[in-house]
């Protein structure tokens, strides 16, 4: 099992997902992947004062990079259409700054939010706990705001949506020992990743977390040629959590209960009515995130919540 580094620069950097986009890197199932990236906005350096510039990656290309800073794509042997690609997230660890910023949208609009306010962050990377310029704490949960692989259909797809194959997610749950499952649409599937979270909760409320660089994020990619899923799924800390997407919260709802479904009938062996019986009595509904003009709902079934023991 090899082990390879992707590096933020100019061969590995992109904004959007796109079958059509050349490899950054071709590894085997069983390697590993070691990322070092930069903020979601491409910054290459902390905010300073208000109204002053800050460093930004350059040079960046129309199209291909109008959206978050994301490293890859990463193209895994073996993976094909319909299969699903695993992927162990074994290490998190964010720079040592952050930033969170809230600005104009119709829930800020509601909520009576507007002057636009940026709060900047000092990440103690050994505490594991964030500090504002203002003298608030918080404690970090790192994670990867996207991971993702591009569509079948050709052309370029926004770094910003979530979709079945992942992307823009932004689910809290991914932290470091987690094992991420994708469905597969493309050849080699071509994973790229980004916009770390330092923390953040769920619903992502303001519109952003703690946005930070990563120093490192290692992860392990294996292909799974007899595994098939509709949506992404994933073990964590927390339990097994499956995804959901769409235009309003009832639909993401639909799409993470569904696959849901499938994982508890897989499991236990019952109907689909008793999977969603167990699910009304175990399964916790969480919002993930409101802010991505495609939303996210995630359904939690803890471990240990549903246990197999001889039935009354």
């Amino acid at each position: 099992m090899a082990l390879h580094v992707i590096e933020p620069e100019r061969a590995t950097l992109h904004g959007q997902f796109s079958r059509d986009f050349a490899p950054a890197l071709t590894i085997d199932s069983g390697d590993t992947v070691r990322y070092c990236t930069l903020d979601v906005s491409w910054g290459m350096e902390q905010h300073g004062a208000p109204g002053t510039p800050r460093k930004k990656f350059e040079p960046r290309l129309a199209g291909r990079d109008d959206g978050p800073a994301l490293c890859g794509p990463v193209a895994v042997r073996g993976a094909e259409p319909g299969m699903t690609l695993a992927i162990h997230i074994e290490a998190v660890e964010p720079a040592s700054w952050g930033w969170t910023w809230v600005g104009p949208s119709p829930l800020n609009a509601a909520l009576g939010v507007a002057p636009e306010v940026l709060i900047r962050w000092r990440l103690d990377t050994e505490a594991m706990v964030g500090l504002s310029e203002h003298g608030h704490t918080v404690v970090l949960h790192p994670f990867l705001g996207t991971i993702g692989m591009p569509p079948k259909t050709p052309g370029l797809h926004t770094g910003w949506h979530p979709r079945r194959q992942g992307g823009n997610m932004d689910c809290k749950e991914l932290v470091a020992g987690s094992t991420l499952y994708l469905p597969v649409a493309v050849p080699g599937g071509l994973v790229s990743v980004g916009d770390g979270h330092a923390a953040q909760g769920d619903g992502e409320v303001g519109g952003t977390a703690i946005e930070c660089p990563m120093e490192r994020v290692d992860l392990r990619y294996v292909v799974h040629g007899d595994l098939r899923i509709g949506a992404p799924r994933a073990h964590t800390p927390a339990g097994w959590v499956t995804l959901g997407f769409g235009e309003d919260l009832e639909a993401a709802t639909v799409m993470a209960l569904a696959e849901m479904l499938d994982l508890v009938e897989d499991a236990y062996a019952v109907s689909r009515n008793e999977a969603l019986a167990l699910a009304s009595l175990a399964v916790d509904l969480r919002i993930t995130q409101l802010v991505n003009g495609v939303v996210g709902v995630h359904a939690v079934l803890p471990h240990g919540a549903v246990r197999e023991e001889k039935g009354i």
